[in-house]
């Protein structure tokens, strides 16, 4: 995958943006970070437990984070809802002569929808009870868009799979 943490923000992951979607009225319609991939992983009486994120894909009219997700040894389910998010920034472009375009946008307070908790209380073989209790309270944190439009170093957009 392309996914790596962020060295300058604990429990932070930088996922490359892949591909946008921007409609007629300069909006993000869309985007993923095809080929990254995040793995929560928990031992269970030195039992490796495991569920594999990947392939995100960002629907705005929804309103929803999707990825396909794998747990340890399963069978990976594509495009499965993971969070709903909130727009906190709207998209702000900025162009500057001759050729500088840069965009950003912030989306907040990720939270887990009902059916990434159900895989992620399979996988990882949690409490349902106390999951169910506590999983909805929590804000999964923020995503940070920072679009430069610029020649750089390819990103690979083949999707991440999972070793078997």
């Amino acid at each position: 995958g392309n996914a790596k943490a962020n060295p300058n923000v604990a429990n932070s992951f930088i996922l490359p943006i892949t591909s946008i979607t921007v409609g007629s009225n300069l909006e993000i319609e869309g985007g993923a970070a095809s080929g990254s991939a995040l793995q929560l992983v928990r031992t269970v009486g030195g039992v490796k437990k495991a569920l594999t994120l990947a392939n995100f894909v960002i629907d705005y009219k929804a309103s929803k984070v999707y990825a396909d997700t794998t747990p340890l040894g399963g069978v990976t389910t594509p495009r499965l809802p993971t969070f709903d998010f909130q727009k906190v920034n709207p998209l702000a472009i900025k162009y500057k002569f001759p050729l500088t375009i840069t965009a950003s946008e912030t989306l907040g307070t990720l939270k887990l929808t009902e059916e990434a908790m159900v895989a992620q209380i399979a996988a990882l073989e949690v409490n349902e009870f106390l999951a169910r209790a506590v999983v909805p309270q929590i804000d999964f944190g923020t995503l940070y868009q920072d679009i430069k439009v610029k020649f750089r170093k390819a990103v690979s957009t083949k999707p991440y799979v999972p070793a078997p």
